[in-house]
């Protein structure tokens, strides 16, 4: 019960639970970032005595992955004593697949100042199961349990939970955990069905006021689609605690059957 099996300090091995849901052959883009972040922290482990916190995570999604052996690099962009901008490549049989750079910054005492201006959402025992797999395929959405309350297609608030494990027989913090299940969003709550069109991100973008806890991950999601083939998915985080963060994600907005626009028109 987990994604991914480590095979060496930068290669790990994808289970049958990462099989996405455009195509269930291919990893689901989710539990790889999951993957990216953890292999900031282990780094930030090995160079620094206190580790600092993730604040802004910028990912662009290169290309789709096998069900397979993927291999992480990082490299530390900014260094700093107080602030750091890492980047890490994940990539499979030589290809990149990923790239995210991450802001990480120290912690200072703001517990006085600590505060949000957006609303806590219902809590998940309050929301009834939703069952993503009916809407999607694949060893990921299956390995998930959602709670949702939709207001209409794009806008919903929800929350999900897994009971697999990120890496095989190794800790995972609870935010490396959280971020592998942060690409649910563009696919719980859609305007349409994918039936009806193909509308996967080529990015997802978080930012982080607070670490993420608990074992329930929150949304309030909200879908966008433009009329020229653009779309943005967007999030507010939250665990049991309240609000912690913020998401976004471009879509890419592709009607079926996909018309081939002719030369000169």
């Amino acid at each position: 019960m987990h994604y991914f099996t480590r095979r060496s300090a930068t290669r790990y091995e994808a289970t049958d639970h990462t099989g996405g849901g455009w195509n269930p052959t291919e990893q689901h883009i989710a539990p790889v970032l999951g993957l990216m972040v953890h292999a900031i922290e282990c780094d930030g482990a090995r160079r620094r005595s206190e580790p600092l916190a993730i604040a802004r995570l910028t990912f662009d999604i290169l290309g789709t992955l096998p069900i397979g052996e993927v291999e992480t690099s990082v490299t530390t962009v900014r260094p700093g004593r107080t602030i750091e901008l890492v980047e890490v490549t994940l990539s499979h049989a030589g290809r990149s697949a990923a790239v995210l750079r991450a802001w990480l910054l120290q912690a200072f005492d703001s517990e006085q100042l600590a505060g949000t201006s957006f609303p806590s959402i219902a809590p998940a025992e309050s929301m009834a199961p939703f069952d993503a797999t009916a809407m999607w395929p694949g060893g990921f959405v299956a390995s998930v349990e959602v709670r949702r309350d939709e207001t209409e297609p794009g806008s919903a608030s929800w929350w999900t939970r897994t009971p697999v494990s990120l890496v095989a027989d190794e800790p995972v913090s609870a935010t490396a955990r959280a971020v592998g299940l942060f690409d649910l969003a563009n696919g719980i709550t859609p305007r349409v069905t994918p039936e009806v069109a193909f509308y996967p991100n080529t990015d997802l973008t978080a930012h982080l006021f607070r670490q993420p806890s608990g074992e329930w991950l929150g949304f309030s999601t909200s879908v966008s689609y433009g009329p020229r083939g653009a779309g943005v998915t967007h999030s507010v985080l939250h665990d049991e605690l309240g609000p912690f963060g913020t998401l976004a994600q471009m879509l890419t907005v592709r009607p079926k059957p996909l018309v081939p626009v002719t030369a000169g028109r």
